[in-house]
C-alpha cells in the first residue's frame, strides 16, 4: 500500500528503483543464481550464463561496480555528507525534532503571501475574522493543486494542523466525534478499532467509510489530508461526502465568537463546491452516530482503476428496515 502511492506514471519507475537501492544489497547473487555449483556465472540482467562477471581478484571498487562476488555484499551508495556507508547508519527520526516545542508561526512568502500556524482555537478564529477570505489548510492536497495548476491566488493561508480542538477523535456513547483536522489515515485506524470492539449493527456506517477509505488516494495523501478539508472542498467526486449524508452525520460549525451550530450533512452542501459556511465560520467537527438495529449503510465507487483514481460515480446508501410483528 505504501509503495503503490509512489507509483506515478509521470516520473516513471526509475527514480523509485534508485531510491530503494539505498536499502538493498548489491550482491546480485542474493537475487539470482549467480554462483551455481559448476562455476558458471548467471547474468543478473538476462538470467542466462554469460562472462560479464568481474574477476574475483579485481579491486573492491571494480567488484562492487560489476555486481560483486558470491557471499559478499557491497553497499550501493554512500552518505554524501561524511562518506560513510548507508548500512552503517541507523535511520531514525531526528530526536531534536521530536522534543521540539510547537510554536505559533507567521511566515511571509513570495508575492506577499502570508502563512499562519495558530496553536489555539481562539487564535484561529481571530485570524479567520481578520482575514475572512483566508484559506485553511492541513495537508494542502487540494489548495496546492489549485495554486500550482489552476493559478489560484490565496494571499493568506492558515494551517490548522496544531489546533487541539480540531484534532479530537472521541468515541462517545451515542457516536464518534471527529475533529475537522483529523487525518484520514488516523480516522481509518480508529474506525478499525471501533468495528472490532462495538456491536455489529452499530458500526454499519463505520464499515462503509472504512471500506471507502481503502480506495481513497494513496497512503501518503491520507497521512496528511484531513476529514474537514475533504468535506469543505465539496467536490462532486468526493468519496466520503455521500457517505456522511447517508450515515446521518452532523457537522458542527463554529463562528468567530466561539458559538457552535449544528447542520445535518445532507443540508451542508448547497451546490457545486458551495457549503453552508458563513464568513468567519469554520468546520469544527463531525459527529457520526451509531447505527440502529436493522439499519444498513453501504458505499459504492466506480472508477477507471481500483486504486489511486478519481470516481466516475460515487454513492452512499442507507436502508432502515422496520420490524413488524407476525
Amino acid at each position: 500500500e505504501c509503495l503503490s502511492g509512489n507509483l506515478c506514471r509521470c516520473t516513471g519507475y526509475r527514480p523509485i528503483i534508485d531510491a530503494f537501492r539505498v536499502f538493498a544489497k548489491t550482491d546480485n547473487s542474493v537475487y539470482t543464481k549467480s554462483c551455481p555449483s559448476n562455476g558458471e556465472f548467471i547474468c543478473p540482467s538476462s538470467g542466462k550464463p554469460c562472462s560479464c562477471r568481474v574477476d574475483g581478484n579485481a579491486p573492491n571498487s571494480e567488484r562492487s561496480a560489476g555486481g560483486g562476488t558470491c557471499g559478499e555484499h557491497k553497499p550501493v551508495s554512500y552518505n554524501e555528507v561524511d562518506g560513510s556507508l548507508y548500512k552503517e547508519k541507523e535511520h531514525i527520526f531526528p530526536p531534536e525534532l521530536v522534543l521540539r516545542n510547537n510554536l505559533p508561526l507567521k511566515l511571509h512568502g513570495f508575492g506577499g503571501i502570508q502563512w499562519y500556524r495558530p496553536l489555539k482555537l481562539k487564535h484561529l478564529l481571530d485570524l479567520k475574522s481578520f482575514y475572512p477570505t483566508a484559506k485553511l489548510v492541513v495537508g494542502n492536497t487540494e489548495v496546492g493543486i489549485e495554486i500550482n495548476f489552476k493559478n489560484a491566488q490565496y494571499p493568506v493561508l492558515i494551517s490548522v494542523t496544531h489546533v487541539p480542538e480540531l484534532n479530537v477523535l472521541s468515541i462517545q456513547e451515542d457516536g464518534l466525534e471527529i475533529g475537522s483536522s483529523v487525518r484520514l489515515s488516523r480516522l481509518q485506524e480508529v474506525l478499525k478499532e471501533v468495528i472490532a470492539e462495538r456491536e455489529v449493527h452499530e458500526t454499519s456506517s463505520c464499515r462503509a467509510i472504512s471500506e471507502q477509505l481503502k480506495w481513497f488516494a494513496g497512503k501518503q495523501v491520507k497521512n496528511v489530508a484531513s476529514v474537514g478539508g475533504n468535506i469543505c472542498t465539496a467536490s462532486p467526486i468526493s468519496d466520503l461526502n455521500p457517505l456522511w449524508m447517508a450515515s446521518r452525520a452532523d457537522f458542527r460549525i463554529v463562528d468567530s465568537k466561539g458559538n457552535i451550530r449544528t447542520v445535518h450533512a445532507k443540508d451542508f452542501f448547497l451546490g457545486y463546491r458551495k457549503v453552508d459556511l458563513a464568513q468567519g465560520e469554520i468546520l469544527h467537527s463531525i459527529f457520526l452516530p451509531w447505527n440502529k438495529q436493522f439499519e444498513f449503510v453501504k458505499e459504492f465507487k466506480q472508477s477507471h482503476r481500483r486504486e489511486d483514481d478519481i470516481a466516475l460515480v460515487n454513492a452512499g446508501m442507507r436502508a432502515h428496515l422496520k420490524e413488524e410483528g407476525s
